[in-house]
Order: structure tokens, then sequence, then C-alpha cells
């Protein structure tokens, strides 16, 4: 009886730091399904990131995640909430940000885009969201560059001010959809620390195809291909990939990072 207690209690207190809550999830598009019996549990201040094959359903999820795409099963709840209105506490980075370089915006008023949902329509910025765009662009060191044009930033610095805007919604959670897709190794280690700074307020999900980042940076790692493969490990084993990405795979490691190749026919 004290078990079962204890037990109870524990799950209890589980599902109140769950800041997302996936159960039995199928979604896709015109009939078909891209997503099928997804279940995830994400917790505050984890790290997750997710890797799979092109067309696996990351993106799709990351569409219902966002309240762009219902499910046609299952359910989901973001800090409790349904999503359309917990994906209020979503902080969004998108793969990629169009920028016209010649449009004179600055970076201050880049990562102020990032108050318009907390705003009536027409209604002047306050202080109140200038405070929270000064401690946005401080938290990702971009606060020196405010008054810069965002399109004389280099692609890294123009991640941070992305990642900024992000922030400046305040959110509980972090989704963000390949970081570094567009950047340098040398300049993706920089965003990769940098979100494992912001990983002390903030919980994060992560895209990736970036296997390193995923090996050296994340708390917990699954693969999704219409399937998601999670156990809330760090481990990311040959079995995992191969039921992701359905073919032997061959993680070859130097270190720290891997990369991932497939067996194929000479």
């Amino acid at each position: 009886m004290l078990e079962e207690r204890m037990l109870m209690t524990t799950e209890e207190t589980n599902t109140e730091q769950a800041v997302i809550a996936i159960r039995d999830l199928w979604a896709g598009y015109d009939g078909e399904h891209v997503l099928e019996d997804i279940n995830l549990t994400i917790y505050k201040r984890d790290f997750v990131g997710l890797i799979g094959p092109n067309g696996g359903g990351k993106t799709t999820l990351i569409k219902v995640l966002l309240g762009l795409l219902p499910p046609t099963r299952g359910s989901v709840r973001v800090m409790g909430q349904p999503v359309k209105s917990g994906r209020r506490y979503i902080g969004y980075v998108p793969q990629t940000v169009e920028v016209d370089r010649d449009f004179p915006i600055s970076v201050w008023d880049v990562v102020r885009m990032g108050r318009l949902g907390r705003r009536r329509l027409l209604h002047r910025y306050t202080a109140e969201d200038d405070a929270a765009v000064e401690q946005a662009l401080r938290r990702v060191a971009m606060l020196d560059l405010r008054e810069r044009a965002i399109g004389d930033l280099s692609g890294g610095q123009r991640q941070r001010v992305h990642i900024a805007r992000a922030l400046a919604t305040e959110p509980e959670i972090l989704l963000l959809d390949e970081p570094t897709a567009s950047i340098d190794p040398k300049v993706s280690t920089s965003i990769y620390q940098l979100l494992q700074a912001l990983n002390d307020h903030v919980t994060i999900l992560l895209i990736s195809h970036d296997m390193s980042a995923i090996a050296s940076y994340v708390k917990t790692v699954g693969c999704l291909n219409r399937h998601l493969f999670y156990h809330q490990t760090r481990q990311l084993t040959p079995e995992m990939l191969e039921l992701a990405y359905q073919c032997p795979i061959d993680l070859i490691a130097h270190g720290v990072p891997h990369r991932v190749f497939p067996q194929h026919e000479d």
C-alpha cells in the first residue's frame, strides 16, 4: 500500500513537471499518415534532440506542436493545456529565415517582433517589451549589435538574433528546427554551446541532422521516422538508428562527433 502511494506521488510529480505530453499521436496530410502512434513526454529543463531521415515526420511534428496541423488521432498537451492555448509557451526558431540584406531593419527591431503576440493590434511597444528584448539580446550575446542592420550580420550572428526573437516571447519551451543547417561547423559549435547555456532556464526540443550535436549537447535523444524511437536516455544506439532509417547503419566515432553512413552496394 505504501509502495503504491509512493508510486502515485512520483507519477503526479512527473505529470506536473511535463511541459509537452504526446499520447497515441497520428497526423498527416490528405488522409495519409506521416506520424503514427507517437508517444513522447518532455519534462521541465529537458534538452531533447530528435533525428531522422527526410520525410520521416520531423516537420509534421513541429506543425502539430505549433497548432498548425491538427492530429487525426491522439492528444497533445503543452504546459498541461491543449495546443491552441498552450502554444503561447513555445518560442520557435525555424530552419531558415529569409532576410533581405538591403532592407534597413535593425537587430533590435527583429527581436522586438517576438513581442507582437503579447500586444493588442496597433498598440505601441511598452517598457516591458523593451526590457524583454534587451534581456533576450543579452542572453545570446548580441546586445552590443542591437543597432546593426540584420543584413550586415554573419550567418551565425543572424541565427543568434532569431533565437533572441524566440526568447523575447518569454517561452517555457524553445523549439528549434535545424538551427545550424546553413552555418559552418565552428560557428555551429558556438550555437550549440549557447543552447546548452539557455537550457538552464528553458526546456529545449531540437530537430537536427547534426549527429555531433546530438551526441555532445542534448540530454536525451530520439529517432523519428513515422514512429518515434525514444528511451529518455542520451545514448544513440545502432539499433535505434536502424529502426529509424530502416537500413543497416554504421556509427563511426572519432572522439565525440558521430557520423552516420548507410550500408550500400558497390
